[in-house]
């Protein structure tokens, strides 16, 4: 009898500065451009208080493995090579995750897996990790509702306050072909028309600047 597979949840943990196609093509490494080296615990941790505040944020709302997450989430580190900042994967194949939802059972094992690059930005870190602790309580869509939750404990970091944005930021410029602006306040990119800069990005409206 062929094995079950488990449910993965393949995650870009946000929508801003890139495009997620953009992210999921790229590698990431541990150390940044300027060689720094940080040290990695044995596993990522979970701050205290944390699942607490979460449970608060999404009481009321369809999150039918809310109650489970202190029992059931189990924290790990991505592989190397990996391309994903990080993914949240429940145990369980589909078929039975949904009806553990209907009937709000426990979801088994859930594992979350964290870039090891994330230990360098302590904002992006937690971000990420909200990001998929929301998805490991039941909210496993990428909507604005997720978005915004999110949002609310633990907001992306800008641009201008994290290296690693940058970076990928960097990458991104270098993949992408030369008909294309990308608006360094919001990430949006559009096709090139013309031969001088744009005045202002068409989706945010803010004055167009490249970083």
């Amino acid at each position: 009898m062929p094995r079950k597979r488990a449910s993965k949840l393949r995650h870009t943990p946000f929508d801003y500065p890139f495009d997620g196609d953009h992210l999921r093509r790229m590698e990431y490494e541990v150390t940044g451009r300027r060689g720094k080296m940080a040290s990695i615990p044995k596993t990522p941790s979970i701050p205290d208080g944390l699942i607490e505040e979460i449970k608060s944020l999404l009481k009321g709302k369809n999150a039918p493995f809310l109650n489970y997450l202190n029992k059931e989430v189990k924290l790990i580190w991505t592989e190397k090579g990996e391309n994903r900042l990080g993914f949240t994967r429940f145990e369980c194949d589909h078929n039975v995750l949904f009806r553990r939802r209907r009937l709000r059972l426990s979801p088994g094992q859930i594992t979350i897996a964290l870039n090891p690059i994330l230990i360098r930005d302590e904002k992006l870190y937690l971000h990420t990790l909200v990001h998929e602790l929301i998805h490991a309580a039941g909210l496993t869509e990428h909507d604005n509702e997720h978005s915004s939750l999110v949002s609310k404990i633990a907001p992306a970091p800008k641009l201008k306050d994290s290296e690693i944005l940058r970076e990928l930021r960097q990458q991104v410029l270098e993949n992408l072909p030369e008909r294309q602006w990308i608006c360094g306040d919001c990430g949006h990119t559009w096709e090139r028309k013309r031969v001088s800069a744009p005045t202002r990005c068409p989706k945010c409206a803010k004055f167009f600047k490249t970083n």
